[in-house]
């Protein structure tokens, strides 16, 4: 054999051997990098929900006109609310009975041949807080504007309760079913890993346009109100650790 050939043959196996050797090593490391797939971990759900009245009602009254002249439209729609405003003001007490303006918009409109023919506006009063009944006897009472939507809601110090009632709950079975099941599995005891809570609230919505109309075609007649009923829910999801 060429003694040149032999030394070239020898070098490219040694070199060979040292890039197997290297990705042995880079294997390796990269196996021990990798976490391990954990044992003896299980995910779990609870859910608890607390049933509660809403207690803030907000109630939408709105004037609307059409007229040829922009300024007649204006001045209609300020009268209008101002008359509501005033209204309003003889009863209003904070939180209890509030007064507020909503949106207010006048627009062009226009002929069949795109020349403007008129004007056409509208501008809305929200009445809202908890005195249902008192809400309910102002918006009957203003003759100036007329009622477009009625919604209730929950306010924030009712929220919070409730919410705070369903999250003891709500922890109370999940921590409950984390201790069954690590005893059904034969772990001794468990840690949590991680853990979500989250809420939601479930009902009824708004009461119907063609109800609210219903509803107000008696003159100064207080508006029929029942304070309705809704759902708070908190959902508690995550993983346990069970240990020996």
């Amino acid at each position: 054999m060429n003694p040149s050939r032999a030394r070239f043959d020898l070098s490219g196996l040694r070199r060979l051997a040292a890039c197997l050797g290297a990705a042995a090593l880079i294997s390796t490391a990269a196996s021990a990098a990798e976490p391990a797939t954990p044992t003896g971990v299980i995910a779990l759900t609870a859910v608890a929900s607390v049933d509660v009245s809403r207690d803030m009602l907000s109630i939408t009254l709105v004037a609307s006109r059409d007229a040829s002249d922009a300024s007649a439209v204006q001045s209609y729609l300020k009268q209008a609310l101002d008359a509501a405003l005033a209204e309003a003001r003889t009863v209003a007490r904070a939180g209890q009975i509030d007064a507020r303006t909503g949106n207010f918009s006048l627009n062009p409109r226009y002929s069949s041949k795109n020349t403007l023919s008129g004007w056409q506006g509208s501008a809305e009063l929200v009445l809202e807080g908890r005195d249902l009944p008192g809400l309910s006897q102002l918006a009957g009472r203003i003759q100036s504007m007329n009622i477009a939507r009625v919604s209730q809601s929950l306010s924030r110090e009712q929220r919070e309760k409730a919410e705070a009632s369903a999250m003891t709950q709500a922890i109370g079975r999940y921590r409950a079913q984390a201790a069954e099941v690590t005893k059904q599995f034969g772990y001794a005891s468990y840690t949590v890993r991680e853990l979500n809570v989250s809420t939601h609230e479930g009902g009824p919505g708004p009461v119907p346009m063609f109800a609210v109309r219903a509803m107000a075609v008696q003159a100064d007649a207080p508006l029929p109100v029942e304070a309705g009923q809704t759902s708070v829910s908190v959902t508690v999801n995550g993983t346990v650790q069970m240990l020996k």
